[in-house]
């Protein structure tokens, strides 16, 4: 491995995430050819958030399990851009996935995204009741994925509260820690982050899941 390159890998260990801008201004002495060359061949990964312009090493990310990773706001996908991760996540999705459920655990905007994969036959949508549900491009799949979802909606009505929702506000209730939150700031902080979130909903997350405002958590 030649020096530049060395020093590329340690530069984006120590920091995990740059945009090429950052990069650029610490490899003064490589041109841009140059560092997605260094890039390449050290393996490396674009950000399917702000633009793409974010990078970082293909063995940086911890992803969860939907192939996801945020650090600092700024999020990878294990499929790469914006379009294949929403592929990815619709096709998955037993219930298939509405927009509202894509935009809350995707934090960016997909409605035209998801318009353009439909019109390639990328995915499939169809209207469940009083929502566009987004499913897979294979027919006898997306069949199942609309079964499941009207059988969510008749014995849930239409109170329930995203799947995607429900796993953010389990996640500011492990961020918190020891620190109890109300229902209320949880919606606050969901909201801070764009994140479509009332009081009530999260209150449902609390009632279904059996927690309460005062229940206090108890360290491992």
């Amino acid at each position: 491995m030649t020096e530049p390159r060395k020093r590329l890998e340690q530069l984006l260990r120590r920091r995990q995430v740059l945009d090429l801008l950052s990069i650029s201004e610490a490899m003064k002495d490589r041109s841009r050819r140059s560092l997605f060359r260094d890039l390449t061949a050290l393996g490396y990964l674009s950000s399917y958030t702000h633009a793409g312009r974010y990078y970082t090493l293909t063995d940086i990310p911890r992803f969860d399990e939907q192939g996801l990773w945020f650090l600092n706001g700024i999020g990878f996908s294990r499929a790469g851009t914006l379009k294949n991760t929403l592929i990815d996540i619709v096709s998955s999705a037993k219930a298939g996935q509405t927009h509202e459920e894509l935009h809350a655990r995707l934090h960016v905007r997909v409605h035209n995204t998801l318009l353009g994969l439909v019109s390639e036959q990328a995915i499939g949508r169809q209207r469940v009741e009083k929502l566009y549900l987004y499913v897979s491009a294979v027919l006898d799949q997306a069949a199942d994925q609309v079964a499941r979802r009207r059988e969510l909606l008749a014995g849930e009505g239409d109170t329930k509260v995203p799947e995607m929702l429900v796993i953010e506000v389990l996640l500011e209730l492990v961020r918190a820690g020891e620190i109890v939150l109300s229902p209320a700031v949880i919606a606050q902080r969901l909201g801070a982050r764009g994140i479509s979130a009332t009081e009530d909903q999260v209150m449902q997350v609390f009632a279904s899941h059996g927690l309460t405002v005062s229940k206090k958590k108890r360290p491992h």
